[in-house]
């Protein structure tokens, strides 16, 4: 009888491990259900609207041109700050309505922050496609498009608005969706900032070609947080994956405890949103020490 061969039998196990991740949650894939379910189900709405203009945006896409780059900026001798400008969000309401988006990047800017993060969700956070506009003119730092990414569409728009990187949700999206907007935003030298909240999120997201992770410490679906989530997680992100925490850094002791977990950067958006002295808030965060942690190759 003819037998073939296993392709993965000569690869190391966790590779072997992550498709086997990956093949699990094509076949277990449910959508997402409570808030994140409301936010992307919008997502997908507005995503409608602007396929009629794809290939516009292609040609666009591919012409625009290069910004500086979101991983390379993280990868400090410290732990990077990603700063970020929240007008205001469903679990929290009202941060900073009044927010100048252009003095708050450039305050973000002065006070030492790697990059920056927009939130141009308009319903539940307050933000347009007009803030990231604005930042770009304010700072030479890297910028992240921080919305509910469901269609290759809006990863098009992204670049074409000049950003650095666009978030990508592995909850809010099927397996097969992270693919291709992971491939599509690789061909046209847009990173992805892939956010996962459980380790065979982390797997998936792996198998998907990540290269920065972000452990979020808040279920999108029930708005619940769990300081831990990112200490647990972060040490079982290789080395050579920029891994962020999200979600609940407030404290310079907060960062910390993410470096010696093995965080290459945080991302705060509420604290340096309702800041009074916006730089000083993100100078207070810095000059922490990367130190690895448990982080293997």
């Amino acid at each position: 009888m003819d037998r073939r061969a296993d392709p993965t039998e000569h690869l190391p196990n966790s590779y072997v491990s992550r498709r086997s991740t990956e093949a699990q949650a094509f076949s277990a894939w449910k959508e997402p259900t409570g808030v994140l379910r409301e936010l992307t189900d919008e997502a997908a709405a507005r995503a409608a609207t602007l396929r009629s203009s794809m290939e516009a945006l292609r040609r666009q896409a591919e012409a625009a041109p290069g910004q500086p780059g979101f991983a390379a900026a993280l990868k400090r001798e410290n732990v990077s700050v990603i700063s970020e400008v929240k007008r205001s969000s469903p679990s929290k309401g009202v941060i900073n309505a009044g927010i100048d988006v252009a003095a708050q990047v450039a305050d973000y800017t002065r006070g030492g922050a790697a990059a920056v993060s927009i939130l141009t969700e308009g319903t539940r956070f307050g933000g347009s496609n007009d803030d990231l506009l604005k930042a770009r003119r304010a700072t030479p730092l890297p910028l992240l498009k921080k919305d509910f990414h469901v269609d290759e569409v809006q990863i098009l728009e992204a670049k074409v608005l000049g950003a650095s990187a666009a978030l990508v949700i592995v909850r809010a999206v099927s397996p097969e969706t992270l693919r291709q907007l992971i491939a599509l935003a690789n061909d046209i030298a847009l990173e992805t900032l892939v956010e996962i909240r459980t380790e065979q999120e982390l797997n998936l997201a792996l198998s998907c070609g990540a290269t920065v992770i972000g452990v979020n410490n808040r279920n999108l679906e029930t708005l619940e947080i769990d300081p831990q989530n990112s200490l647990r997680l972060i040490p079982s992100i290789p080395k050579d994956v920029v891994a962020i925490g999200e979600s609940g850094v407030k404290s310079a002791d907060d960062v910390r405890r993410l470096a010696e977990a093995g965080a290459d950067a945080v991302l705060v958006g509420s604290e340096l949103s309702a800041a009074g002295d916006p730089a000083a808030a993100v100078r207070s965060l810095t000059g922490i020490r990367r130190s690895g942690g448990a982080r293997k190759g």
